[in-house]
């Protein structure tokens, strides 16, 4: 499987890296002794990564909100999965949240719906149908479910490592292909249709991406969090990037520099993984926003001397 054929790549990778590592457990995440943390931090760097490239087209198609409304669709998609005695729920949250995806486009191409009334709509309706069949079950929120709602990379098993692995290569390799066609629908949609490009198809790719990745996210951050390395990242590079492919680049170093520091602070600490990284991700942007504004400040000062 795929998860393993990674593993296998970048494990010896980590193993080198982790004499460098600081900190008392946090090393323990490079250096093999405990394969379920090679494995959460092997996922987490997927993840990362991936979010860093999808966030930068949802932010130029002011899509920014979407990552967290089929966060709430996942999770509701989880609960009927787990009711059923499914082995996997998330690909009951995959089915879920690609309906809502897909159906959230054509409710917005079609002018039915603007883009964040039918965002709302899916996102409480599905997480208030998990909710209902949850209670009517008479079961409670277990430990289970708790991983779902908030993330913990040590419940990732090889099972969520291929899934994860699959939809970041499958995402990563749409994405290029669709790069260019996505940036012209989002500057000039009827110019792009008047050029033949296929509008529809791309915007539905699109779509079936953004629900598969945000899936792929629920078990590192949590449903609650997903923004945290969809959105984050990619709104700080913006302050600083000069240019789409900037842009990216910053998002990368954005959403890595969240993934480690907020699993040090989880693993060095006793925090929440999931919080710890939307909390990193969260206080890089207002740093860098609040350094942006001190900048701009002094270059007016000086100019007026």
């Amino acid at each position: 499987m795929i998860g393993e054929i990674l593993a296998d790549l970048f494990f010896p990778l980590l193993e080198e890296i982790a004499p460098h590592v600081p900190g008392e457990f946090f090393p323990y995440f490079f250096n093999g002794q405990t394969e379920a943390l090679q494995r959460a931090m092997l996922a987490s760097i997927l993840v990362s990564v991936i979010a860093g490239f999808l966030g930068s087209f949802l932010l130029v198609r002011n899509l920014a909100m979407i990552g967290d409304g089929l966060a709430h669709v996942a999770f509701g998609g989880v609960i009927v999965g787990i009711i059923l005695g499914a082995t996997s729920p998330l690909w009951y949250a995959m089915l879920f949240s690609v309906i809502a995806s897909v159906s959230i486009y054509e409710l917005q191409s079609r002018e039915i719906l603007t883009g964040d009334a039918s965002i709302a709509i899916f996102m409480t309706g599905m997480l208030a149908l998990g909710l209902v069949i949850l209670k009517l079950s008479n079961r409670a929120i277990t430990t289970e479910i708790q991983s779902y709602l908030f993330g913990s990379q040590l419940l990732i098993d090889w099972e969520h490592l291929n899934l994860i692995s699959y939809v970041s290569i499958f995402s990563l390799y749409t994405l290029y292909l669709l790069r260019y066609g996505l940036l012209a629908i989002t500057i000039d949609p009827l110019s792009a249709r008047v050029q033949g490009l296929p509008v529809r198809g791309i915007g539905l790719m699109f779509s079936i991406i953004i629900a598969a990745v945000v899936v792929s996210m629920v078990k590192i951050v949590g449903a609650l969090l997903v923004t945290s390395l969809l959105v984050t990242p990619a709104a700080t590079a913006q302050l600083i990037g000069r240019s789409f492919k900037s842009c990216l680049i910053w998002t990368q170093i954005f959403g890595l520099l969240s993934i480690f520091t907020g699993l040090y602070i989880s693993a060095e600490h006793d925090a929440g993984a999931g919080s710890s990284i939307a909390l990193v991700a969260a206080t890089i942007f207002v740093i860098i926003a609040i350094s942006n504004e001190l900048i701009k400040k002094l270059k007016t000062t000086d100019n007026i001397d």
